[in-house]
């Protein structure tokens, strides 16, 4: 199925619609959640449950809910449900987690473009989870860049010869061979993982972990075989920590070491390409530590609730002082958040009038912040004012670009910054009534 024939299947059948899309090529079915015209979640029939442990470990090794398995056996999309407690158990970050249902998503529809057809049917129903969990689904924007990427897996998968096949197969030794041929460790090719667990394991693309194994299968000495999924027993509720499988290099190369305790997959801080090929995946670092409860920002400053709530998003104390002050002789409320990511539950319970967001962020690029601000529908017409240090026509393009409705030299002038505030806020006035 090429991506013109899979985009035409995922195209829905009004905008704003709620439910799933069973997608069935009479081998395995595909159930894509969608919530207000946006895909949140993919599940397969093969391996829903190895799917979930695998990439819930990646992004959140201290994942925890005092939830026993026998809470979910009878519900039917028990994913949703476990990530919409993850929220509101505060065990879940919302960028990380974004990042990894897009990884899940992407690994779906790349599956689904292996297959030679499917018959879809639309089942339209209220998904049972919570605004806030509601926000984590893909822009269209997202969802274009998911494709690009899975059309670029499908041109590689098909240069490798493993056009039909995909990476839920798990590759088995079916004779002892000379270690040094081996390009993946030893207990990685057992039968005991799929394509998808080595690639996260060993942060590489399954594509380049598929052609290293290729010759070993061409001489028939590892076959790829089909692996059940684990029982719904077996979900995941509270992440352990796995061992990581290297190969020690510096001796022998044939020498595997096990060490105790899991090292997930490098972070980094949101980048103008926040998510990367599946298998070497990028995590922005300014979400919280998995599994820590999220710091909450400074109270909002007192004021009549009827007085407009400003966001200031900056990390610098003295800044965020200043802007207090200046909003207060204005009769604006502040709301100061230092740490963005990790205040963004807060932006979402207080939902502000505008936001001023700095552009230098210490773990994170504000622009990108700006980006993911738009895409997530409650802050798609909030006014959102740059502040930044530098004043170039190139900055003030990335400002647009990103989003932003003004651009604001920092730190800005008393007068000019309450102005621009006003005249943003009337025209919300307007267009609102």
């Amino acid at each position: 199925m090429d991506i013109k024939e899979l985009t035409k299947l995922l195209k829905l059948p009004n905008t704003q619609f709620e439910g799933h899309l069973v997608l069935n090529d009479h081998k395995t079915i595909w159930t894509l959640h969608f919530v207000q015209g946006r895909l949140i979640y993919a599940v397969d029939g093969l391996h829903p449950v190895r799917r979930w442990n695998r990439t819930l470990n990646e992004y959140f090794p201290k994942f925890h809910l005092d939830i026993q398995p026998a809470q979910i056996s009878d519900r039917q999309h028990w994913q949703l449900y476990l990530l919409d407690q993850g929220f509101k158990r505060q065990q879940l970050s919302l960028v990380r987690a974004k990042v990894m249902l897009r990884a899940v998503i992407q690994e779906c529809l790349f599956e689904l473009s292996q297959c030679a057809y499917a018959t879809s049917d639309w089942q339209q129903v209220e998904l049972p989870i919570s605004r806030f969990c509601r926000t984590i689904a893909l822009s269209p924007w997202e969802i274009q860049m998911t494709m690009n990427k899975v059309k670029d897996m499908q041109r590689e998968w098909k240069r490798l010869g493993m056009a039909g096949g995909n990476p839920t197969l798990s590759p088995t030794l079916k004779k002892p061979i000379d270690p040094q041929r081996l390009q993946v460790p030893h207990p990685y090719i057992t039968g005991k993982y799929t394509l998808w667990h080595i690639a996260s394991k060993l942060s590489k693309p399954v594509g380049e972990i598929t052609k290293s194994l290729l010759p070993l299968v061409q001489d028939e000495s590892l076959e790829l075989k089909t692996l059940p999924d684990l029982p719904l027993a077996a979900v995941r509720l509270s992440a352990t920590s796995p061992p990581v499988v290297q190969t020690n290099t510096q001796t022998n190369p044939s020498v595997v070491a096990m060490p105790q305790s899991f090292r997930p997959s490098p972070s980094s801080s949101i980048a103008a390409k926040p998510y990367e090929s599946i298998g070497s995946r990028t995590i922005p670092a300014a979400s919280p530590a998995p599994g820590a409860t999220p710091p909450k920002p400074e109270a909002i400053s007192p004021g009549n609730d009827n007085q407009p709530l400003i966001a200031c998003i900056d990390d610098s104390p003295v800044l965020a002082h200043s802007l207090k002050k200046i909003l207060a002789t204005g009769g604006y409320r502040t709301l100061i958040i230092q740490e963005p990511m990790q205040g963004f539950s807060q932006l979402i319970e207080h939902l502000p009038s505008l936001i001023l967001l700095d552009v230098m962020l210490p773990n994170a690029d504000g622009y990108n912040i700006c980006r993911f601000l738009r895409d997530t529908p409650v802050f798609k017409d909030t006014p959102i004012i740059i502040l930044t240090g530098r004043s170039k026509p190139v900055d003030r393009a990335r400002a647009s670009m990103a989003g932003a409705t003004e651009f604001l030299v920092k730190p800005p002038e008393a007068n000019e910054l309450l102005q621009m505030i006003h005249k943003h806020l009337r025209k919300d006035e307007k267009l609102s009534g």
